[in-house]
């Protein structure tokens, strides 16, 4: 369950009403968001990889001893080590990549480990500001903000932010996005 919050604006391109882009002036640079996710996003995604990996390891063990597919002696120890590093590394590059950040002009952020995606929502194009905060976030006092857009990209999400931290944000795109003229398309 979820609550959301509605709120007007619109998100895309940065153009003016003729579709023409804006001065640079008005474009909100692409550019590494300011804030960090919680600090207890990398110990979340530590777990969540961690018991991926320990799926895998089910299947590799049930299909080597019901002979469902062979499984070489060599697998084990490259498996094990491969598995340790990645519970090690990925949530300490993903917290060092994940990012977000609110301004008066645009929404921006960052994610990724392996690959990296930036996006930027203009405020003017912000359709809807929503908030959800899973059994596990509610426990761990996280939350995750969805700011959905007219762009065809589809939303941005802000996740594994400290729950005040969310009630703040969404309280603030609310009240920027309710003074943006414009109809969010």
């Amino acid at each position: 369950m979820s609550d959301s919050v509605h709120s007007g604006g619109r998100l895309g391109v940065v153009t003016d009403a003729a579709h023409e882009p804006l001065p640079a002036a008005a474009n909100p640079a692409l550019r590494e968001p300011d804030h960090q996710v919680s600090t207890k996003a990398p110990m979340v995604w530590a777990v969540g990889a961690a018991i991926r990996s320990l799926l895998l390891l089910a299947v590799l063990v049930a299909g080597a001893l019901f002979d469902w597919f062979p499984v070489p002696v060599w697998v084990w120890p490259l498996y094990v080590g491969l598995s340790i590093a990645y519970v090690i590394a990925m949530p300490r590059v993903r917290y060092r990549n994940h990012r977000w950040e609110s301004t008066d002009t645009a929404v921006y952020t960052q994610t990724g480990w392996l690959s990296r995606e930036r996006r930027i929502a203009p405020m003017s194009r912000v359709q809807t500001v929503d908030f959800e905060q899973s059994a596990i976030g509610r426990l761990l006092g996280l939350a995750s903000v969805t700011v959905t857009t007219a762009s065809a990209a589809g939303p941005l999400q802000i996740s594994m932010i400290d729950k005040p931290v969310a009630d703040r944000l969404v309280d603030d795109l609310t009240r920027r996005t309710e003074a943006e003229a414009g109809d969010a398309t």
